[in-house]
């Protein structure tokens, strides 16, 4: 082997954690996003109710989930009208991809709490509460990032006061993200991103 191709494979290798924690380019995006590194993946319009935040409703959360259901899926319930549920974001486990689907201005029905809906951008997380392989370097990377963005654009403290699990809103009856949610990588990250 020669030194052109040791060093060629040297400077690949260095650069695959830098690949890992970028976000994609933003000319991969679809216009009008909220966050410029999601792709615009719609849900029913019978599910969410537009509004006009944070006029009409200050953000003071965000709420984390896991969907209980594969990415796909998820996208797929979110389009379906008799469904009556939503989040603003699905973050894929493979990858981090980000899908919004619901405008931050609106509210979407994620929280199972009138209040905490209108006050809060839901984040969905493909996966399983009991099932620890799902949440990936990737989707965690992904994930704060986008908190991180919403945190900053609404003044909202990068903390677990105000970044929340599902199963932490009043009234919820879901369990998620569950106890295999590392908190505090997640907010490592977020406070890093």
């Amino acid at each position: 082997m020669d030194r052109r191709t040791l060093l060629r494979g040297a400077a690949a290798a260095a650069s695959v954690p830098a690949l890992l924690s970028t976000p994609p380019a933003r000319a991969a995006t679809r216009a009008g996003t909220d966050y410029p590194y999601a792709e615009w993946v719609p849900a029913s319009s019978g599910n969410f109710t537009a509004s006009n935040r944070p006029s009409s409703f200050p953000v003071r959360y965000v709420v984390v989930h896991v969907t209980q259901e594969t990415y796909a899926d998820t996208l797929a319930i979110f389009r379906d009208p008799a469904r009556k549920v939503s989040a603003h974001y699905v973050v894929r486990s493979s990858d981090g991809h980000v899908a919004q689907c619901v405008r931050e201005r609106d509210v979407a029905w994620h929280a199972g709490n009138w209040n905490y809906n209108t006050w809060s951008i839901g984040i969905e997380h493909e996966g399983w509460v009991d099932r620890p392989a799902y949440f990936t370097h990737a989707m965690y990377e992904r994930s704060a990032a986008l908190t991180a963005s919403v945190c900053d654009r609404y003044g909202i403290p990068k903390d677990r006061a105000h970044i929340i699990a599902h199963s932490e809103v009043p009234g919820a009856t879901h369990t998620d993200p569950g106890p295999n949610w590392d908190w505090v990588r997640y907010i490592r990250l977020v406070n890093f991103s």
